[in-house]
């Protein structure tokens, strides 16, 4: 992979994706909505779901309809749906690129149809559910009312009733067992009344993991088709492999004489004569500004010192007499024998692998290995 163009980037291994995709489906033998929001979790959306679809995903879900017509003007042909509030104006729009969206209340199905009566069209759209999480979703006592009134319904074909588990990666908490049975009364008055929508889903990446009795018609792994964990109490099998590594070059190494300070407000100052290295590497990248970091460097781990800066940060090389500038630095991944993993930085961090590769920023060069 050719890297000397860049300062900064991330490299994503779409091999691991499509390995990950295919584990998934071994696992549930399901059909897959692989959800891509937010940037395929930083990855890059369009090569994210390019890779799941290849490796079978026939699905791919998304929070926004801006999202799904990015996917349709990209090309991918596989099922889009947005999982999330659609505008009821653009409600044309997803008509014109047969993508399906979420209804979960009677106003906005009233709405939604409206305006798929002005453009002629039958809007494809899934039910949702409120079993437990209380987001999104309809109450279970209105479904089989409104779904028999809008089995025929000439502006709107309801294929598809789902929910979201709130407790997934909790075993044994009861929360699931109490959604899936919430769930599965709602799914039995309708098949007995013959309304029943013909794809049936409510298993997230956790729930993959831990719950196959939530695997119906149709699994919606997100997190786990880039190899990472659901949540640190819901580990991946060994099969999953990590996509992402996140690498910089250093740009600069000197020598500071003792007491000087390293960054904005000195709150790191030299206590000696101490070798210092930059990266190109800040805030504005997603790389926090928080204290006691590391990161590699010809396969040692050294700290990262001083406040990180926005686009900047100094690291402390002593440990690596060696180190020049154009060497490759590790934020994320492996070099040599160590490693620095998502869930280690989610926990410096004090918040979760999702928001840590979410929050990287699109000015990141992606490089993908195929």
């Amino acid at each position: 992979m050719e890297t000397q163009a860049y300062s900064t980037w991330l490299e994503i291994d779409l091999r691991a994706i499509r390995n990950n995709i295919k584990e998934i489906k071994k696992m549930t033998q399901t059909e897959v909505m692989a959800v891509i929001k937010a940037n395929g979790y930083g990855h890059g959306v369009l090569e994210v779901a390019r890779a799941a679809t290849e490796a079978g995903a026939t699905w791919c879900g998304v929070a926004r309809i801006e999202e799904a017509l990015n996917l349709r003007s990209a090309g991918i042909q596989s099922a889009v749906m947005v999982l999330g509030y659609t505008p009821p104006i653009m409600i044309s729009e997803a008509i014109r690129n047969d993508i399906h969206v979420a209804i979960y209340d009677e106003a906005m199905a009233k709405d939604y149809a409206a305006y798929a009566n002005i453009v002629g069209g039958r809007l494809k759209a899934h039910l949702k559910v409120e079993t437990g999480m209380g987001r999104l979703g309809m109450f279970p006592e209105k479904v089989p009312g409104f779904l028999e009134q809008h089995f025929h319904h000439p502006n709107i074909e309801i294929d598809g009733i789902f929910t979201h588990l709130a407790r997934a990666d909790e075993l044994h908490s009861g929360g699931v067992e109490s959604q899936l049975s919430i769930f599965n009364k709602v799914l039995a008055q309708c098949r007995k009344a013959g309304i029943c929508p013909g794809f049936v889903h409510a298993a997230n990446s956790a729930a993959v993991m831990n719950y196959p009795e939530a695997y119906y018609d149709m699994v919606r792994p997100g997190i786990t088709i880039l190899g990472l964990d659901p949540s640190p109490t819901t580990p991946l099998p060994s099969a999953f492999t990590p996509a992402l590594t996140w690498k910089a070059r250093l740009t600069s190494v000197r020598t500071l004489p003792p007491g000087h300070g390293v960054s904005y407000g000195s709150v790191y100052v030299t206590s000696e004569e101490e070798r210092i290295g930059v990266i190109p590497v800040g805030y504005g990248d997603g790389y926090r500004r928080e204290m006691g970091q590391q990161v590699l460097v010809r396969g040692k781990r050294v700290n990262v010192i001083g406040r990180v800066c926005m686009d900047q940060c100094m690291l402390q090389l002593d440990d690596v007499p060696d180190a020049i500038p154009g060497d490759e630095v590790v934020l994320l991944g492996a070099q040599g024998d160590e490693k620095i993993t998502v869930n280690e930085i989610a926990e410096r961090w004090g918040t979760l692998n999702y928001e840590v590769v979410c929050g990287l920023a699109d000015r990141l060069p992606r490089l993908y290995e195929r």
